[in-house]
């Protein structure tokens, strides 16, 4: 019996998939055979436990949102185990569950509880007692790009304003002006990483993902409307 044939033989036989023929039978009936044998049950039982170990892994990641009353309106907020995944102003529950749902591809469980910490630094924040934020952020679903130009915009001091050429020279792509407004306009969670400190360079307050309105509010709020 040939090889590989033999080989293919026991594949499908160890899967389920086929009956051993008079010729395998033999050769499982020597010695050589039962450590083939067991040797390829063993690897399959360690490919299921390895992804069933992945499927259940998966199936459990979970993220968690709440709501609540901010001084622009309403906010829902979103974090997973490793940070903070999104803010999105005034949506709708349905709309921001379903995006949840979409993008991050989890469970989405909704938890005043998990994310007490988050709104209370926001809270913190519109009522002027806290200038900065320690939330941990999870970025994952940013490129790299786009991580590099939103921790450069979290670099922006509070009451200070920077423009998007100074965050594309301060990336080391001086040329990428618009792809850093592109980047900052789909920053997953504004406040926290403050887009809205970032403004064009002839004075106009440029994009905002929640709209200008409430940009101008974000930077009076802090001091620093142009």
């Amino acid at each position: 019996m040939e090889v590989k044939k033999r080989d293919e033989e026991l594949i499908a036989m160890v899967l389920g998939d086929g009956e051993p023929s008079p010729q395998m039978k033999r050769w499982l009936d020597t010695d050589t055979g039962r450590r083939e044998l067991k040797s390829y049950r063993k690897a399959l039982d360690m490919l299921n436990e390895l992804y069933s170990d992945a499927a259940l892994a998966k199936a459990t990641r979970t993220v968690y949102y709440t709501s609540m009353r901010s001084p622009v309106g309403r906010l829902f907020i979103a974090a997973t185990d490793a940070g903070l995944v999104r803010v999105a102003f005034d949506a709708s529950e349905t709309s921001f569950v379903a995006d949840l749902r979409r993008q991050l591809k989890m469970n989405v469980v909704k938890s005043a509880e998990k994310m007490a910490a988050s709104v209370s630094q926001l809270e913190a924040y519109f009522a002027g007692k806290r200038r900065a934020f320690d939330i941990p952020v999870d970025l994952s679903q940013a490129t790299p790009f786009q991580r590099s130009v939103l921790m450069a915009a979290r670099s922006v001091a509070p009451g200070q304003v920077t423009t998007y050429g100074a965050i594309a020279q301060r990336i080391g792509q001086p040329k990428a002006s618009r792809a850093v407004g592109q980047a900052l306009g789909h920053n997953p969670v504004p406040i926290v990483i403050p887009c809205h400190r970032v403004v064009q360079s002839g004075g106009g307050l440029g994009g905002y993902s929640g709209g200008l309105k409430i940009k101008e509010r974000l930077l009076e709020l802090e001091g620093a409307y142009p």
